[in-house]
């Protein structure tokens, strides 16, 4: 497809902005059909500007663009509807995975397998808006794992949760392991890595965190792989849910 070719009406969600120059915003949005994209919205911050009220994260929007650059122009954006925005903690939650979003993914490469999860996650955060006090965090901490792992593999760490790495035998259950980023589960001998249970590998390979124990241990196996491929840039929104958590405690 040509650099400069007119996108029309491309299904998509704006994952950050920030302003640009006097009256335009710069929108980092996450579209179905070309993956991340940098739009940028003339003159979005007029107070009469019809884009002002739509370029918002969790908005499903019908977007067009055009341009030569990697900096593209927006020329449309037309709500989609049919998504309720999450509100509260899970509005927090959303704006991890925008995080994530952009932090993970390259400009231009197409996920569109990882596009419907995201709407489905989404969906699902907004959803325990109504659970109880005392599960909700539970709830939450289960649909924020099942994103990580998937996004993960999609951007290409396949990590092998269920397979020992230095023989290939199945994980045992009642074994203790260390799961290092590069080469995967090892027997827990000494080895440096995050220290992790058999039972807690098997369950994260087949998408399972029914168990306190494997939500807990999931939670800092997925910190680990996240932050060796991020590198030293902490998260913002990780901090905000942490203090968060703190605070409601």
């Amino acid at each position: 497809m040509p650099s400069d070719a007119r996108i029309n009406n491309e299904t998509g969600f704006i994952l950050h902005t920030y302003p640009f120059k006097e009256t335009s915003v710069v929108a980092e949005a996450f579209t179905r059909s070309h993956g991340r994209v940098a739009l940028i919205a003339r003159g979005a911050r007029r107070p009469a500007s019809t884009l002002r009220g739509l370029i918002q994260p969790f908005t499903p929007l019908l977007l067009s663009w055009f341009g030569k650059s990697e900096l593209k122009t927006l020329h449309a954006a037309e709500w989609q509807g049919g998504l309720i925005a999450p509100q509260g903690r899970a509005l927090m939650c959303g704006f991890y995975l925008n995080e994530l979003l952009l932090r993970l993914l390259a400009r231009g490469d197409a996920h569109e397998r990882l596009y419907d999860r995201y709407v489905d996650t989404l969906g699902q955060l907004a959803g325990g808006c109504g659970t109880a006090d005392d599960d909700r965090a539970t709830y939450f901490e289960r649909i924020l794992r099942c994103f990580e792992k998937n996004l993960l593999s999609e951007i290409g760490y396949g990590a092998t949760f269920d397979v020992d790495a230095d023989n290939g035998m199945p994980i045992e259950p009642g074994t203790r392991y260390v799961f290092q980023p590069e080469r995967g589960a090892l027997r827990a001998c000494g080895q440096p890595g995050c220290l992790v249970t058999g039972q807690t590998l098997i369950d994260l390979a087949a998408g399972r965190f029914e168990q306190p124990a494997t939500l807990a241990e999931a939670k800092i196996l997925m910190r680990t792989l996240i932050n060796h491929t991020l590198g030293t840039k902490p998260l913002y929104t990780r901090q905000l849910l942490r203090e968060l958590t703190e605070l409601t405690q």
